[in-house]
């Protein structure tokens, strides 16, 4: 086990045995029945709840690389119907932010580095028998607004989620906080 887990599991350690967990109890069930998907950037871990006025136990949060849909069938979709049909969900955020590093990946430069730590060439015709281009999949969206836009239609379309859920797309700055409505959803 590296240092930096062994350093979080010793205070982890101290985090139960002192019950600071205490001010974090909660139910499973959002008290304000929305989820957000959102990117997995650093910046946004405290920064978006706190923008947002949020605490423990508000909402059901959804994060990845770029807060996007990679497939309409795949696990974004799957922890949405499970908010919505198991948890009370009947409103979803989807939150992008300025600066997004998803917007910018080049996907050949991403298998290339993949080669590199050992991935073989059949590994990756195995994710395009399987999936999709792994060149393709890897490679950047572009302009926020327009995949902001892009996964909100997913959603809003999906045949298993019923027209009564709600679905919002905003962008955030991830320097001040400040969130902006995409207006073209």
């Amino acid at each position: 086990m590296n240092e930096r887990v062994r350093k979080m599991l010793q205070y982890n350690q101290v985090f139960v045995d002192n019950e600071l967990y205490l001010k974090y109890t909660t139910s499973k069930y959002p008290d304000r029945k929305i989820a957000i998907l959102s990117c997995m950037d650093t910046r946004m871990t405290e920064l978006l709840p706190a923008a947002l006025g949020l605490k423990n136990g508000d909402v059901k949060m959804i994060k990845n690389a770029g807060g996007q849909i990679s497939h309409p069938y795949g696990s974004v979709i799957f922890s949405l119907l499970v908010a919505i049909y198991e948890l009370g969900v009947d409103t979803v955020l989807v939150v992008g932010h300025d600066d997004c590093g998803g917007k910018v990946l080049n996907g050949r430069e991403i298998v290339e580095k993949m080669k590199a730590k050992g991935i073989t060439q059949e590994a990756l015709e195995e994710v395009e028998k399987n999936h999709r281009n792994p060149i393709e999949w890897l490679t950047g969206f572009g302009d926020v607004c327009d995949a902001v836009e892009n996964t909100v239609k997913i959603i809003r379309t999906h045949p298993l989620i019923h027209s009564g859920v709600e679905v919002y797309g905003f962008v955030m700055d991830p320097e001040t906080g400040e969130v902006r409505p995409v207006h073209h959803v």
